[in-house]
Order: structure tokens, then sequence, then C-alpha cells
């Protein structure tokens, strides 16, 4: 049944603050550590003491050339920093340092999947070099507002979309992309809950059919992708019921609580003026060579968008498992690994979404702390293949006696504990003539006369025979054609 929802088109872009993974601040030596106590990792310079001088930290230029690459951004060969001024309690210099005219990338693309499961092309509008602001904390005094000045100057890479997204849910496929995107190019942790990476969403709501934006709503404080999509799906049904009811949407900042689901007015929107941006005067122009640019390229790691083309068209993977598999940059690491030691590309990737990654659930692990290396997956693997022991034995038996003993090989364990399977066929014979004498004739008339699924029954008493050691699939084709040649 439609409603007056159906009626309106959501606009959304969003702006994304990644904190980088450097060891220092992005204009000061001090320490870019998260979770150091309270106002420790300070300077005179980051808390803007007069007659302080920054110097910009290069790193923050490399990690902004990688993810302009990886986006296909157009990177800037020179650019300016600029001061926004504007006051905060946890804003020592009482601005930020930050680009303004001169972003260090110009647009660029992330592609996502929208809500039907397609490819949707959300385009970028600049990536810019910035700082970020101290920590205001409410919640440990009850009078007063407590400081922590740590995060003061910690770089920032500011990524701002275009206007492209049309739902909540593509909005959170989209900082879905972008928080891989950063962790594969090791360059933030993408955190959101420790704040290493932040979200504000702008929404506003248009009649369908329309080419106008409508007034649109900046929504802050959203600690979670989750919680970006739930934010954006309320404010999308507030401003239409405003319209609804006759009313006017306020060009405003709003605030996500995230208990109640719902947004709330913190302020009126400031205008870029109102920021009274101007030239930062202790820092010079950065230059870009285009030699920089391709040392930078030529230094990145396997993306998931190629790691995902590559695992379907050439590895000839389904497109869950692909997905499943570079989802994660580490577990891409580890399954990169492992096909180097085998050609079973599909058992590879079952082993690593199945066995492996349910152990780590059980032990509360990452991939990282997994104890055995790629190869000895691969060891069991090629068991399998090979028929020398089931997949049942390998992952209930050899699996876990690996983990116990990462020493030891595969073949190792198989043979200490006797399980390598008999597939020779003159063994197998003998266990198939005892199995049809147990069962007796009865039986076998029942199979003659059509009773096919009674094979199930021989299988079980030739694995019994051979104490589990019959290859399955040998045995199946050996027992049907012994059983159809037997007379009664």
């Amino acid at each position: 049944m439609s409603s007056i929802y159906d009626n309106y088109e959501a606009v959304i872009g969003l702006e994304v603050h990644a904190q980088l993974l450097t060891k220092s601040k992005n204009f000061s030596p001090d320490r870019n550590e998260y979770g150091a106590m309270p106002n420790t990792n300070v300077s005179v310079i980051s808390i803007g003491h007069p007659g302080t001088l920054p110097k910009l930290n290069k790193r923050s230029i490399e990690f902004a050339v990688r993810l302009g690459l990886a986006c296909k951004s157009t990177i800037r060969s020179e650019m300016h920093f600029a001061r926004k001024n504007y006051f905060y309690a946890d804003l020592p210099k009482g601005y930020q340092i930050t680009q303004d005219n001169t972003p260090i990338c110009t647009e660029g693309e992330i592609i996502i999947k929208d809500d039907q499961g397609n490819d949707k092309r959300i385009g970028l509008i600049r990536i810019h070099i910035e700082e970020d602001a101290g920590k205001s904390i409410h919640d440990v005094d009850p009078f007063d507002t407590l400081v922590d000045l740590n995060r003061a100057g910690v770089p920032l890479l500011e990524i701002v979309s275009s206007p492209d997204m049309r739902t909540g849910k593509e909005a959170y496929n989209y900082l879905t992309e972008v928080r891989k995107l950063v962790r594969y190019l090791d360059i933030c942790d993408g955190n959101m809950e420790e704040g290493s990476m932040r979200c504000d969403a702008n929404i506003s709501v248009r009649k369908k059919g329309s080419q106008e934006f409508g007034t649109r709503t900046e929504t802050k404080n959203i600690n979670s992708i989750r919680n970006v999509q739930r934010a954006i799906e309320f404010e999308i049904k507030r401003q239409i019921d405003v319209l609804e009811a006759g009313g006017t949407v306020v060009q405003e900042t709003r605030s996500f609580d995230a208990p109640t689901g719902g947004t709330i007015s913190m302020r009126s929107k400031e205008m870029a003026h109102d920021y009274r941006y101007f030239p930062e005067p202790d820092l010079p122009p950065v230059k870009v060579s285009q030699e920089y640019i391709a040392n930078v390229k030529a230094a990145l790691p396997p993306l998931p968008a190629e790691l995902f083309l590559r695992y379907t068209k050439e590895l000839g993977l389904p497109e869950y498992d692909a997905y499943q598999l570079t989802d994660h940059k580490p577990i891409a690491l580890f399954f990169e690994e492992l096909i180097k030691h085998t050609g079973n590309y599909k058992s590879a990737a079952n082993w690593i979404m199945g066995e492996v990654r349910s152990w780590l659930n059980e032990n509360g692990l990452e991939i990282e702390d997994f104890p055995l290396p790629a190869s000895r997956i691969a060891e069991i693997i090629a068991l399998i293949d090979a028929s020398k022991v089931s997949h049942t034995v390998a992952s209930q038996t050899i699996f876990p006696a690996l983990i116990a003993n990462p020493e030891k090989t595969a073949l190792r364990i198989a043979e200490e504990k006797n399980l390598i399977q008999e597939s020779d066929s003159g063994a197998l014979i003998g266990f198939i003539h005892e199995a049809i004498k147990n069962i007796g004739p009865d039986k076998l008339a029942e199979y003659k006369g059509g009773k096919k699924g009674l094979v199930g029954l021989y299988m079980g008493e030739v694995m019994k025979l051979s104490k589990g050691k019959a290859d399955p699939k040998s045995t199946n084709q050996l027992l049907v054609k012994t059983l159809d040649e037997t007379t009664l």
C-alpha cells in the first residue's frame, strides 16, 4: 500500500572524517595514540601557545594520495592550508588548520550496492587534509564538562560525497565501503566506536521527479554505521511529516540520539562564511609531483574491488564467497597466502569461511591470531582432494589436532591417528562382499527389485567393516557396480 512517503525521495550526502594512522599529529610531534591518559599527548604547539609554529606531517600527504588514487580522484599538484575559525572549548587554538580552496583530492567515486543489489556510483566532491579538535567529556562529572586535548591536532582526511545517495541503506553501504577502503590502505582503523571514523549526514527531501534540492539538515554525533542508517531514516520521515503538515524544513545541525532513534536540533547551520577562512600564514604551499604520485601508486596494496573481480572472474568463486573474503583485509591476505599452496580455490574459500572463521569466533580471536599458517590448511585440502581422508574427518579430527599441534603436518596427524582412507579397489571389494553377505539375500533381492536407496545401508556396513577408512567416493562407485553384478 502506498503512502505519502512514497511521493518523496531523499537526497543524501555524507561527510566522513577519518583519523590517520600516523605516529605523530598533523602539525606537531605529539604522539597520535588512542587511549592515553587525558592531556598527556599534548605540547605547546597542539594547545596553541603564542609564537609556536606548525610543521606538516608528510605521512598525511601520502595517506591522502593513497585514498585519492584508490577513489580515482584528481590529485592536486599544489595546495595551501587555511585557518577555519570557530570557538569550541576543545579547540585550543581557536581555529582549525584545514584545506579550503585547494583540497588535495577532487572528484572521484565509491562504488556501492543500491537497495536492489545493483552497482551504483557515488561521486566524491573532495578529500582534504585537516586536524582534529580535542574531546569534550560530559558523562564523568555531573556538574562540569571535562576537556581532553589528546585528540587535538590528530590528522584527519575529510571525505565529502556528492548528494548521490537516496536511502539510509545506500548510506550504510557507502560507509561500509569507505571503511573497508581505508582499512585496506592502512591509513585508518575505521573504528567508529572509538571515534577514529566519524560521519555527518546531510539530508533533504523533495517530491519525486523534482530536480531541485530541498532544505537540508546535517546530523552529527553518529557513532556507528548502523546508527547512520537509523538517523537518516528518521530524518527523512521527520522532514516529510513537516512538509506534509504545511511547515518548512529549517537548515540546522541536529544530533542523533541512539536510545530513541531520533534526531534533536542543536543549532542553526553555519555557512562557510561564518568560519572566516583565511590562508594559514605559518605553513608554506605544498607541492606534489607526478613522480611522487607514481611512487605511491606503485606501493598500493590490492584493493577490495580488484580482489572481488579477480576472485569471481579468474578464480570462479561465487559473488557471496568473494564478498566474504574481501570484507576484511586480513582475511583476504590469509586467502591470498592459502591459494599460493592450493589450486582448489572453492575449497580454500570454504575452509576460511567455515572451519577457520568458526574457530576464530568461538575463541574471540581475529585471523591475525590464528595459530596455523595458510599452508597447513592447504595440506588438509590436499588430503581431501587425494581421497586420503573425508571432509568430515578432516574437519572434526585433523583440524582440531593441528590447532593443538601446529608444528605437525596434516599428513602426519592423519597417519598417527590411523585416518588414511582405503581407496584400493582390492581392499574395498573385500569389504563390499562381506557387507553383502552380512546384510543377506532378502535385502539384495529388494535392491534388485528396484529399491536403489538400499545403497546407503550397504555403504554404512562397509564403513563399519573398514572402521570408517573406506573412501566414500571410490566405495560408492564400486559398491553399485558390485551389487548390480551380484546374482541371487
